[in-house]
């Protein structure tokens, strides 16, 4: 990153991930040259990482990163946290849910630790980058994918979950996949450790339950015991 100044503005260039961006910013009125130079570098990083939708307004307190994958954190925090209670386990499990529907890799990833260890079926997942790319590989093939989780139990920072989800292959065959999964998280609400186990059931097209459009399963859809699944 380069810095060029001037009498009334300081131009950043900067280059992101091998794409070259620039940011242009001016001082306002009585503030130091110094101060303007530190605000000027957070609102280049700032220009960097936003276009790539990795980080959304409740994704967590302070961060910093360099891909995705590098992702460095001060507090960041992803309420609700632990120790949880009833209320706030349903929130949580909600909220995995409302992630993974969106089916958008970089963003899950974030509800999860750098160092996050999952067991996926007989798969096993460590860090970040290993996330973004299961999660990637997953929806490259779950094709139309839609997911309901219901809580289970909980105690301290543990989550036990069930849940559902459909999808079809690139043949066109539908499948509803059923899964539990166990939770720990961090002091501050990330996940740590994740083991889920999952069957697939080949189902027909008219068998079909989820019907919302993609994305975030509405508030009024049935959750999994009121469809009797």
């Amino acid at each position: 990153m380069t810095t060029k100044s001037s009498k009334d503005s300081t131009h950043v260039d900067h280059k992101d991930w091998g794409e070259r961006r620039s940011v242009t910013a001016k001082p306002g009125p009585g503030g130091s040259r110094r101060d303007f130079l530190e605000s000027t570098s957070l609102a280049a990083a700032s220009a960097l990482l936003a276009p790539r939708g990795l980080f959304a307004a409740d994704d967590g307190v302070a961060k910093s990163a360099r891909t995705p994958a590098e992702t460095t954190e001060a507090t960041i925090q992803r309420p609700p946290l632990p120790p949880f209670t009833h209320e706030t386990a349903i929130q949580k499990v909600r909220l995995a849910e409302d992630g993974w529907n969106s089916r958008t890799p970089e963003k899950v990833a974030l509800a999860y630790t750098i160092d996050s260890r999952w067991r996926n079926r007989s798969e096993f997942v460590n860090g970040r980058q290993e996330i973004i790319a299961f999660l990637t590989r997953k929806w490259a093939k779950e094709l139309d994918y839609r997911l309901i989780k219901e809580l289970w139990g909980f105690e301290g920072n543990r989550i036990a979950v069930r849940f559902a989800y459909e999808f079809h292959d690139d043949s066109g065959s539908w499948f509803r996949a059923y899964g539990n999964e166990n939770w720990e998280f961090d002091e501050n609400g990330l996940m740590r450790l994740r083991f889920a186990s999952i069957n697939d059931l080949p189902i027909l097209e008219s068998d079909r339950k989820y019907h919302w459009p993609l994305g975030r399963r509405p508030d009024d859809h049935p959750g999994l015991s009121d469809l009797g699944l």
